[in-house]
């Protein structure tokens, strides 16, 4: 459990992942070369930007998705966030966040990369960064009831189908 862990987990991630587009294949070149010069770049210490851990989370029944109102965003996004020292892999900090932003146990995940994202932003560093968001496919057990998070202005089911306007979420 250290930033070389969750660094190599970064890395064997993209290195396996096959993305099906040609801007995809781009964006995971660009992560690889990025973490082969940032030995640190999973943490949020790494003021150019770092890795981070999103989880899309779906419904039992996957015709649902849960989105949070990100106070600092102002957007409907994904669940996820920061990886910590005390994550083993990037895929263990995206459980942790779904877990701990949802409200929800028992989430299942899949662990092979479901995306991955990058975006401009000021995020707990106080100062413009960018988040290289690696996602992962997570699945709600039946009934679950998500609790809204401090760290959300909202939380809530949306059908896949009829997401809103200002939602910013990869659904394959």
């Amino acid at each position: 459990m250290s930033a070389s862990s969750l660094h190599a987990s970064a890395t064997t991630l993209l290195e396996s992942w096959r993305p099906a587009t040609g801007t995809d294949a781009s964006l995971r070149e660009a992560m690889l070369a990025f973490l082969g010069s940032a030995p640190r770049g999973c943490l949020r210490e790494h003021a150019p930007g770092h890795i981070t851990a999103s989880a899309v989370v779906f419904s039992h029944d996957e015709r649902a998705v849960l989105l949070t109102l990100h106070p600092r965003v102002g957007r409907w996004i994904q669940l996820g966030g920061h990886c910590e020292e005390g994550d083993e892999t990037v895929a263990a900090a995206a459980l942790r966040e779904a877990t701990e932003e949802s409200g929800m146990p028992d989430l299942r995940m899949d662990p092979e990369l479901y995306g991955a994202q990058a975006h401009p932003i000021t995020c707990s560093l106080g100062r413009p960064t960018r988040h290289l968001d690696l996602l992962f496919r997570i699945v709600a057990p039946a009934g679950a009831v998500p609790i809204r998070s401090h760290e959300s202005t909202d939380l809530r089911w949306w059908p896949v189908d009829a997401l809103p306007d200002n939602a910013d979420v990869l659904l394959r």
